[in-house]
C-alpha cells in the first residue's frame, strides 16, 4: 500500500510581511502532479494545514481546492489538525467528508478511532491523531501520570489498543526527541519533546510539525517537512514529498520526490557594490536576504538592494563591528533559558519556593498559547 506524506502547509502564512500564498498554490498543484504520477492509495496530510487557527478565506479556498482534486483523482485523503490549526475547524463536516474519502481527525476526546484500507496483504489500520497537549490528554485520564508530552503520547496510545501483530500507521504532530529544528518552527524548549519509543507498534509514523525532512529515532518514523521554505535557517535544504511503501508485515520503504519554489529562499554575501555589479542586468526573483561584508554601513543600502533584489525581505552586516558585539552578547558555554525557566527564576526569587506542578502545568500552557499567537 502507497502513501503520499506531506505537511506543514501553513496555508496563509506570511514571511516578513509578504504573503506566501502565490507559492504555495504553485506547490500543492506540484504535489497534485506527483500524486497523479505515483498513484498512492492515500495522501497523509500530517497537521499545520493552516497558518492560524483562524485561517483567512484564500487559505481556505486554496485548501478546499486542494482537497476537490485529490477527490476527482480517487485518491483518499488523511488529515490532522496542528498546533497552528483549530482543531474544531478541521475537523468540521468530517462525517460527511468522508463518503468522499476524506478523513479528518476529530478534536481529541480521549480515543482514537482507526480507519481500515485493505491490500494484498491484508487490512492496514491507519490512526489520526491530533495535535495534543498533556493537558488534553489529562482531562481524559485523570486517574494516569502525566508530567509531559511523552507521557501524554504514551496515554493516548495505550488507550488506541494497537495490535503490533496488524499493519498500522499514525499519522501524528509532535516533536519527536533528535529532530533537527529550524528557526520557522514553534518549539518550548524541549517541553514539547517526545520520546521516539511512544511509536513502537507502528510500522510507519508519517509526523508534522519540524519543517526539515527527516527520519528521527528509527527509519520507520518520518517528517516530511513543509513543501516550501518559511525561514532563512532553511537555505539550501531540498523540499520534498514522502512516498512510503508498505508491503507484508515489517516491509516498508521510504523515497522522496522533490518539490520546486516558485520562488526560493537565498542567501547573498558579499561586498555591496560586488553584489549590485553581479546582477545588474538581471534581477534576482527569489526571496532574498543579503549580508554585507562592508566595514562602513551603506546608505540606504536596502532602498537600491531592492532594484536587484525585488522580493528582499532581510539585510544584515557581517564585519568587525558585528561579529565584535556578537561574542560580547553571546556567553560561551551557557544554554539560553526557556521562558518557562525564566518564569520559575523569579517566582523562586519573589516567592522563596518553586513552582507547584499545577502551577507549571498552567505556565506550560499560557507560553504554548502565547508563542502560537
Amino acid at each position: 500500500m502507497k502513501f503520499i506524506h506531506i505537511s506543514d502547509l501553513h496555508l496563509g502564512k506570511r514571511v516578513k510581511n509578504f504573503s506566501m500564498i502565490e507559492e504555495q498554490e504553485d506547490i500543492l498543484e506540484q504535489i497534485l502532479g506527483i500524486v497523479l504520477e505515483e498513484k498512492p492509495d492515500a495522501v497523509l496530510i500530517a497537521g499545520d494545514v493552516y497558518d492560524k487557527p483562524i485561517p483567512s478565506g484564500e487559505a481556505m479556498e486554496l485548501f478546499d481546492d486542494f482537497l476537490v482534486k485529490l477527490c476527482r483523482s480517487n485518491t483518499k485523503v488523511f488529515v490532522i489538525s496542528g498546533n497552528h490549526d483549530s482543531p474544531e475547524r478541521i475537523a468540521f463536516a468530517s462525517r460527511l467528508l468522508e463518503y468522499n474519502g476524506i478523513y479528518l481527525s476529530p478534536v481529541y476526546r480521549g480515543e482514537v478511532t482507526p480507519i481500515v484500507l485493505t491490500d494484498a496483504f491484508g487490512p492496514v489500520h491507519i490512526y489520526l491523531m491530533p495535535f495534543v497537549k498533556p493537558v488534553h490528554v489529562k482531562r481524559y485520564f485523570p486517574e494516569e501520570e502525566i508530567n509531559d508530552y511523552t507521557d501524554a503520547m504514551r496515554v493516548a496510545i495505550a488507550q488506541m489498543q494497537v495490535d503490533p501483530a496488524q499493519r498500522n500507521i499514525l499519522v501524528a504532530h509532535q516533536f519527536v526527541t533528535g529532530a533537527k529544528t529550524c528557526d520557522s518552527e514553534v518549539t518550548v524548549g524541549g517541553l514539547d519533546n517526545v520520546n521516539g519509543a511512544c511509536f513502537e507498534a507502528f510500522d510507519y509514523v508519517a509526523l508534522g510539525h519540524i519543517h526539515t525532512p527527516q527520519p528521527v529515532h528509527s527509519d520507520r518514523i518520518r517528517y516530511c517537512g513543509t513543501p516550501l521554505k518559511y525561514s532563512f535557517s532553511e537555505v539550501g535544504q531540498e523540499k520534498s514529498v514522502t512516498v512510503a511503501e508498505l508491503g507484508a508485515k515489517g516491509e516498508l520503504k521510504v523515497s522522496t520526490r522533490p518539490l520546486s519554489p516558485k520562488r526560493d529562499f537565498i542567501r547573498e554575501t558579499g561586498l555591496f557594490e560586488d553584489i549590485m555589479e553581479k546582477h545588474k542586468f538581471k534581477p534576482v526573483e527569489d526571496y532574498a536576504e543579503v549580508v554585507l561584508l562592508d566595514e562602513m554601513d551603506v546608505p540606504e543600502a536596502f532602498r537600491r538592494l531592492l532594484s536587484v533584489f525585488p522580493n528582499l525581505m532581510q539585510l544584515s552586516y557581517d564585519n568587525k563591528r558585528t561579529r565584535e558585539k556578537k561574542e560580547f552578547t553571546d556567553a560561551p558555554g551557557e544554554r539560553e533559558l526557556t521562558e518557562l525557566e525564566l518564569i520559575e527564576q523569579l517566582y523562586v526569587l519573589q516567592n522563596n519556593q518553586p513552582l507547584s506542578d499545577m502551577q507549571r502545568a498552567y505556565l506550560e500552557k499560557l507560553i504554548d498559547e502565547v508563542t502560537e499567537e
